[in-house]
């Protein structure tokens, strides 16, 4: 199959007619085997009805469905498990994203070489103070720690080599560093395309400014994990040995200068009168606890077996049933 497109929604009934409509009609333009996974995201209204109908009339559109709202970053995980195409094209369900869009970013990634192209929506239909503001504040910062040179890590209208998808997990709220993730994971020809945004044609947008905050504190734990997941002791162990070593030294000073004054045969202060000997205490009992911390860590890291559990009602038009 030359083409998957994972679209993950939530609420978004009126616009899912007319973008699997626009999927199809840009796929058979250029013959291409594709097929079209929905991800209903819990939706409160007739999504999941809409989807049925569709996938009823339509072989290459199948759906899943979730009991309740979990998040875009696990509807993508489970989207990418079960995509069959060569490419992996993610987008929006909003009609923003221009299916137009698709023939390039697959041309980049079957000829070009890439493993990953990001879209870029250098004109957006936002509002400038809610939306543009906060996202280039909140790009700039994901450019800098992360190395990747790309304008827009959050824009949805992505493309993929299946292998890609296929090697990263997406958990959590982490779908805004997919390409983050594909470079921690060796995939490291990263690209990015200039794409049309339109202005949005049904309902109202379901993302708040919180977001950006989550982002904020999603990147932090990227970094993070990326840096010292598979090693925390390299981290807190390092942390906890100079603070634990620091407060000794501090100890053997104070306890010299009292045994001095014994062996002078002048009178020193009592140990427990000095504030250095509460400094270096804590900071022996703090170093202590950092170097169990990273000892802790290093026993579950990256073990658990629950990270990406969801429940699943049903699912259409799918052969690997979960």
């Amino acid at each position: 199959m030359n083409l998957s497109v994972i679209v993950p929604l939530y609420n978004e009934e009126e616009s899912l007619p007319e973008l699997f409509s626009w999927i199809k009609k840009v796929a058979e333009a250029n013959a291409y085997s594709f097929e079209v996974i929905f991800v209903d995201d819990g939706s409160t209204d007739s999504s999941w009805t809409v989807i049925e109908d569709i996938c009823k009339n339509n072989p290459e559109a199948k759906g899943i469905k979730f009991r309740r709202n979990y998040g875009k970053s696990p509807a993508l995980y489970c989207g990418f498990k079960q995509a069959q195409g060569d490419v992996v094209v993610t987008m929006d369900a909003d009609l923003q994203d221009s299916p137009d869009e698709i023939p390039a970013l697959y041309k980049m990634v079957t000829e070009d070489g890439y493993d990953l192209v990001s879209g870029w929506k250098k004109k957006r239909h936002d509002p400038v103070l809610t939306k543009n503001l906060p996202s280039k504040l909140f790009n700039a910062t994901a450019r800098k720690v992360s190395g990747i040179k790309l304008h827009d890590f959050n824009c949805g209208l992505k493309a993929y080599k299946k292998e890609v998808v296929k090697n990263i997990e997406v958990y959590g709220e982490m779908h805004r560093y997919i390409p983050y993730l594909a470079k921690n994971a060796g995939f490291s020809k990263i690209g990015e395309k200039e794409v049309h945004h339109q202005a949005r044609k049904y309902g109202k947008s379901k993302f708040g400014l919180s977001r950006f905050i989550n982002g904020y504190l999603d990147l932090i734990s990227l970094w993070f994990l990326s840096k010292f997941g598979l090693k925390p002791m390299h981290f807190f162990g390092v942390g906890g040995s100079l603070m634990f070593l620091v407060g000794l030294i501090m100890i053997v000073v104070v306890g010299v200068n009292k045994l001095m004054a014994i062996y002078g045969n002048y009178r020193a202060p009592l140990v427990t009168e000095s504030p250095y000997f509460y400094i270096a205490m804590l900071a022996m009992i703090l170093g202590t606890q950092f170097f169990l911390t990273g000892f802790l860590g290093e026993l579950i890291s990256r073990s658990s077996q629950e990270r990406n559990n969801y429940h699943i009602a049903r699912q259409l038009n799918l052969s690997n049933k979960q």
